[in-house]
């Protein structure tokens, strides 16, 4: 009588290859896809219940920064340089694209950690929840970018005929936001300082980054935004929109080089790491 043996391997997907690793990871995504929209559906959606104004909050909360810094400006306070175009107008801009990386990375990183008993009771692609917390600022993005058609209209400045171009050139922004999405996610399940933290982080980072101000070309500043990879997603968009060309197209296309990379390192690790995720949770 033949006997039959089992024998357990350690769970070693890399034993697959990369290859099949990437046809895994674009499978889940497909398959998921519903399942994404109704997380993206119900996270938008609680996000504004029981609020006043509602969705208004992305109009209301963009005038209200950028009214600060004209006061500030006007006042002597703060310079924000030569913009070479009206300063709201700039600061919508800029803002619009900035809370892409901001509330995209601040709501992607707690994900998994605001999931809680979703993970251990359901078996779904935890990628589904990253995917999901990008959607709430793509559309806050929508909304912004109509004010902004207000704003051009009021001062009486034509968009360029490249502006069409804009979700293009943000197409390495997004990927960038979902590399630290799928990271720190992560990294927020060990430690809940990580989440805690990242609305701080992110106010920093913005007052980092010349997105309500023009680029220092001296000092400190000057020299930390030649490395910011965000100064670069910001003027391109804003280039684009109002000129047509972007005017830093060296440090653009580093900077789009490295967030391919870095969203194909952290795409795979958050694969062959996300079985264990509820251990941590």
């Amino acid at each position: 009588m033949p006997v039959n043996f089992v024998v357990y391997q350690p769970d070693n997907t890399l034993k697959k290859g990369y290859l099949n690793i990437f046809r895994e990871i674009f499978n889940e995504i497909r398959w998921n896809k519903y399942l994404t929209y109704q997380l993206f559906r119900r996270d938008f959606f609680a996000a504004y219940k029981q609020s006043f104004v509602g969705v208004f909050w992305a109009f209301i909360m963009p005038l209200f920064s950028i009214g600060t810094f004209v006061l500030l400006n006007r006042s002597g306070v703060f310079d924000i340089g030569d913009v070479k175009m009206p300063y709201p107008l700039f600061a919508l801009l800029g803002l619009s694209i900035w809370q892409i990386f901001s509330s995209g990375v601040t709501s992607g990183a707690n994900a998994l950690a605001n999931a809680g008993s979703m993970l251990t009771r359901i078996n779904f692609s935890k990628k589904a929840l990253i995917l999901a917390s990008l959607g709430k600022p793509t559309i806050i993005l929508l909304f912004q970018l109509v004010i902004t058609g207000v704003f051009m209209a009021f001062y009486r400045v034509a968009p360029s005929p490249s502006a069409a171009f804009l979700p293009f050139v943000l197409i390495p922004l997004f990927l960038f936001v979902l590399a630290l999405c799928f990271i720190l996610s992560l990294f927020n399940t060990f430690a809940k300082d990580v989440g805690n933290g990242l609305q701080v982080v992110m106010t920093f980072l913005m007052f980092l980054t010349p997105v309500l101000y023009s680029r220092p070309q001296i000092g400190l500043l000057g020299t930390i935004t030649k490395f910011n990879p965000m100064y670069y997603f910001v003027s391109a968009g804003r280039d684009i929109v109002i000129s047509g060309t972007i005017s830093e197209w060296n440090g653009y296309l580093i900077a789009c080089a490295a967030s391919f990379v870095l969203f194909t390192l952290c795409i795979m690790f958050f694969h062959l790491t996300e079985t264990r995720v509820t251990e941590r949770i």
